[in-house]
């Protein structure tokens, strides 16, 4: 029996468990059911009451001196909670990692009356011991988590919604998580969003507070977002070494070994001193991590010695920490002027550009689908630029943004919608793209409340923001993009079917840069790119064109840099050389599943050639031209 197999056994033991013999309409997520067995396995019964235990008063008062600093932390964002959902029923909880409530802040009008359980200061609401509860399962699973009704894994607690995350400190341990319940019927849309946000707002603050006296440096791969939560915050001793990040940095850096101990070299394409040394000089720099992605970076703290005992117990003041909100989001700046002239050089290519061309004419939604670093934002951006719209292009990475951002991100939010936000609100990326084009790259990171919000928007192009009622109608150009199967998703229940298909209306797929006929031209673009001033060989373009790209062109671009800060002349005129490059390459790119036939890789660059020369009619110079190679190197690969 397989993995999947056993899994599923488990559900439909867990759902009988409940009564549900057959899988109900609106089957439940994944993380629920898994949930479910969970509990099916402690040996509780669903039907049973529901009674957990309470700490004496001399435990909690250790409890509650033991998390001194999260505690304070998190009761000023409870109380900020407190005035957003105010006459809604609720009741918000910080609870410490074992699932203990340390504090409570409730609506007078809030009860339990249909359950035996009292949510009181003290009372533990484990999952092995309350069953599938927001609280409970959040810490189970480490994830932000909500349990709506009838998927609490207790029958009596079905009248109740709950919505919880973890909160870790600057080691990315979990000590403690914050809740917010309310009535089934009375529960709102945003809560999820906020209590997210709060959580990554007193994550900051942990790590603020623990790494003082250490370089504190935020990142992001757009320098409006560095004063937002989700900003990546790294900090280094002074050995250069990491030894703290937060959730954002952990996402922004997951193709990465950002672990801790780890040297900023390691990292990035460039030392620390001389970052530092950028950074002295101005308040934002621009740097490459080591896979060539582009960030911006921004110092938040400064090495030095560390503050009083005193001010250690203080927790920090939030207008040190990076706040969404600070600046509003805004397009990027940099012209797709150059798009098309690099874009339709490969036939694949061109016709994807002239897909995207015929649908933003009818304004319909486009998912562009293609490998990581085939080029989609540049055929997002490609669409906007033919498009004639006169409003921004705004690009948001959904893989770069923490869950609990996005719908803030998004939909925006009105005025106090949470610590920290802008006095005057903000009204979010699909509004800073009316009358413009706006890209959701890798949407498969879309949570699925947010996939249901996006749906809503397809289908009347209005905009609610968080914490507020009135709407706004907007006129935006979508296009999604996404390496993933989202069919195999959907299958999963990790996607909305309903949002594939309606995003679905015009699918693009871009060739991976190993099937691409204009790939030696694509090697002198990016090296252009990269410096202006640079040249390569024949040789060396003809070497480069024999290895698969599983990175596509993110890889080009970090094999080209890496190539030219460690190729051996001195003389910085002279051109990259075959061994510059091959110093370089990876060693197991053989291993790749692009280059499984074997023989591929060895005949790539010659088949390249030879389709083109067939393509132009058996010119020679046509093809030399068009590839950007000599004429010699063309004669070798045809007589290969």
């Amino acid at each position: 029996m397989t993995g999947r197999d056993e899994r599923t056994l488990a559900h439909a033991r867990a759902m009988k468990a409940r009564g549900l013999a057959m899988p109900p309409e609106g089957l439940p997520s994944g993380v629920i059911l898994d949930s479910w067995v969970r509990c099916t396995d402690a040996g509780l019964q669903p039907g049973a009451p529901v009674t957990v235990p309470v700490v004496e008063a001399a435990d909690l008062a250790r409890r509650r001196e033991s998390s001194a600093l999260v505690r304070r932390l998190a009761q000023a964002e409870l109380e900020t909670l407190s005035r957003q959902i105010a006459g809604s029923n609720f009741l918000l909880a910080f609870a410490d990692r074992e699932g203990v409530i340390l504090d409570l802040y409730a609506d007078n009008r809030f009860s339990m009356s249909n359950t035996d359980a009292a949510i009181l200061a003290g009372s533990c609401w484990r999952e092995g011991i309350a069953g599938t509860n927001g609280l409970g399962t959040a810490l189970a699973t480490g994830a932000a988590v909500a349990v709506t009704g009838l998927e609490h894994y207790f029958l009596k607690l079905g009248d109740i919604s709950c919505t919880a995350a973890p909160v870790r400190d600057a080691q990315g341990q979990v000590v403690g998580v914050l809740d917010a319940s309310s009535f089934y019927e009375s529960r709102q849309r945003h809560t999820q969003a906020l209590v997210q946000m709060a959580a990554t707002h007193i994550e900051n603050g942990l790590l603020a507070h623990q790494m003082r006296g250490q370089l504190v440096l935020a990142m992001h791969p757009r320098a409006e977002y560095l004063g937002t939560l989700s900003a990546a915050l790294l900090a280094f001793d002074g050995e250069g070494c990491l030894v703290a990040i937060n959730g954002p940095g952990r996402s922004l850096f997951s193709g990465l070994d950002a672990s801790r101990g780890r040297r900023f070299e390691e990292l990035f394409l460039e030392s620390l001193d001389s970052v530092l040394a950028r950074l002295h000089l101005g308040g934002e720099v621009r740097l490459r991590d080591a896979l060539g992605s582009a960030l911006v970076a921004r110092m938040v703290a400064r090495p030095g010695p560390a503050s009083t005992s005193a001010a250690l117990t203080r927790p920090p003041e939030p207008a040190a920490l990076p706040l969404i909100g600070r600046s509003p989001p805004r397009a990027e700046a940099r012209p797709a002027a150059n798009a098309s002239a690099f874009l339709d050089d490969d036939p694949a290519v061109a016709e994807a550009c002239r897909l995207v061309e015929a649908a933003v004419r009818l304004r319909a939604p486009i998912l562009l689908h293609g490998e990581t670093g085939t080029g989609k934002e540049l055929l997002a951006r490609h669409a906007h630029r033919v498009s004639g719209r006169r409003g921004d292009f705004v690009a948001v990475n959904c893989a770069a943004l923490p869950a609990e951002l996005f719908e803030a991100e998004l939909f925006g939010y009105v005025s106090g919608a949470f610590t920290g936000s802008r006095r005057d609100g903000n009204a979010g990326l699909i509004v800073a793209a009316d009358g413009g084009t706006l890209l959701l790259d890798e949407v498969r990171e879309l949570p699925l409340h947010l996939q249901a919000a996006l749906l809503r928007f397809l289908d009347d192009q209005q905009v609610r923001p968080v914490g507020g009622h009135a709407t706004r109608q907007v006129d935006v150009q979508l296009l999604a993009a996404t390496h993933a199967d989202l069919d195999a998703e959907v299958r999963a229940r990790t996607f909305r079917e309903d949002l594939m298909y309606r995003l679905n209306t015009v699918r693009v797929s871009l060739p991976p840069l190993r099937s691409r006929r204009d790939l030696a031209r694509a090697v002198h673009w990016v090296l252009r790119d990269v410096d202006s001033a640079a040249t390569i060989t024949d040789d060396a373009t003809a070497r480069l064109m024999q290895h698969p790209w599983p990175g596509n062109f993110r890889e080009l671009r970090s094999v080209l840099t890496r190539a030219l800060l460690a190729r051996r002349t001195a003389d910085r005129d002279q051109p990259l050389r075959e061994d510059d490059v091959a110093r370089v390459l990876p060693a197991a790119a053989a291993a790749h599943p692009a280059a499984a036939s074997g023989s591929m890789l060895q005949r790539s660059a010659a088949e390249l050639v030879r389709a083109e020369y067939e393509r132009t009619g058996r010119s020679v110079s046509q093809t030399s031209r068009n590839l950007s190679i000599s004429r010699t190197t063309v004669y070798k690969h045809l007589r290969g």
